[in-house]
């Protein structure tokens, strides 16, 4: 590859990992926001709502890491036009297929991280978060850690508590059992703590009575207690997770099971998200192609290279969203699944045309005066605007 080649290479690498995990986090977080009552209302850590929000990340990096590349090999072009190091590569013989090279090897690597990722980790994580969301939703104890509430956690049992201090401990406990219609039984405790085990799930009780009244028994019974266990474990519903089409796996698309209903009843949504994975690793291929046509050539210092890269983010953006249009529209007429990878084909061979050529890609001129003009106009009322 050479050392300009190496740096390039790194460079743009560099830049790309910063822009993937800075885009990935900021929308990371707002997606987080959704699940805040994992933390509110379920009684769950920060650990376990960061674990368990994270598992979007996968997705998320599936749909961010082509525009990062394009962030970064734009970055990196427009730094090496702004340095001259364009112009001073061309002058000394250097095709623009040796420029493209290093930045060919940066969009390989992040197709086939795309690829792995739309194979199995992003639904695998999709698949561990419906997994985990349920099983936090439908665990008893995280249901009934509620202060202040009474709440029916089986049909005929009432819970009660007080509070629960920092430490996990609940204080003020009550537990009304009317679930065998012969035996009524009231549990008060002073505080009580959730011991989890191979064994089962309990609630520990400390310094509380137990009073037990059969119907067959005018006078109820009466115990005391220092400690108590109460099982937890066979109060808790087991429900069948069934996986969307987004959650199965590539694999799973390709050759669905024989049996399996959703296969079936949604054929077009299955034939959609198998062509989105399939031809997800070749935006990333596409999208530098078009990136490098545009801000690849030399240009003068009396070129502006402002409005090229607003025409590579423009063409970049109508290809990504006609793509999303079309798994849209394929999922009922299939015809338009095939037209995406068209379209990828076109773009990816006029974009390689113009690198050969040397063509700069540049917007008519009367739309370049057009801006300037609109420019000239703005700018000193927002300088008025900023005058204090």
């Amino acid at each position: 590859m050479g050392a300009i080649g190496s740096y390039i290479f790194r460079t743009t690498f560099g830049v790309f990992i910063l822009v993937v995990t800075s885009l990935t986090a900021l929308i990371w977080v707002t997606q987080a926001l959704h699940d805040i009552d994992l933390m509110t209302s379920q009684g769950q850590t920060i650990f376990v709502f960061i674990a368990i929000t994270g598992l979007i990340i996968p997705l998320l990096v599936l749909v961010i890491a082509p525009i990062a590349l394009v962030v970064s090999v734009a970055y990196v072009l427009n730094k090496l036009g702004t340095d001259s190091e364009i112009i001073v590569m061309n002058a000394a013989g250097m095709s623009p297929w040796r420029l493209l090279r290093p930045l060919l090897g940066v969009a390989g690597v992040v197709a086939i991280v795309v690829a792995i990722f739309a194979a199995y980790v992003a639904p695998e994580g999709l698949r561990s978060l419906k997994r985990w969301i349920m099983d936090v939703r439908t665990d008893l104890v995280t249901n009934i850690i509620q202060p202040g509430r009474f709440v029916s956690i089986d049909s005929g049992m009432t819970f009660f508590m007080r509070e629960r201090t920092p430490d996990g401990a609940l204080h003020g406990i009550v537990i009304d059992d009317q679930r065998n219609p012969k035996e009524h039984i009231t549990i008060l405790a002073q505080q009580g703590d959730i011991l989890k085990n191979d064994n089962g799930t309990y609630l520990i009780l400390q310094n509380g009575s137990v009073q037990r009244h059969e119907t067959k028994d005018p006078d109820p019974t009466m115990v005391v207690f220092a400690k108590y266990a109460f099982d937890l474990s066979k109060l808790g519903v087991a429900q069948p997770i069934s996986y969307s089409v987004r959650e199965r796996y590539l694999w799973q698309l390709l050759w669905p099971a024989a049996d399996d209903t959703l296969a079936k009843k949604e054929a077009g949504q299955f034939r959609a998200e198998l062509h989105d994975r399939l031809i997800a690793p070749l935006y990333p291929i596409a999208f530098l192609l078009i990136t490098y046509a545009y801000l690849g050539a030399p240009r003068t210092t009396r070129q502006s290279r402002s409005m090229s890269l607003l025409g590579a983010i423009s063409a970049v953006a109508a290809l990504r969203l006609v793509g999303f249009a079309c798994i849209v529209v394929g999922a009922r007429i299939p015809i338009f699944l095939f037209l995406q990878y068209a379209l990828l084909a076109i773009a990816s061979g006029l974009s390689l045309w113009a690198i050969g050529r040397g063509v700069i890609i540049e917007p008519p001129a009367f739309l370049n005066n057009a801006v300037s003009w609109l420019v000239e106009k703005l700018m000193p009322r927002f300088a008025k605007a900023e005058t204090p």
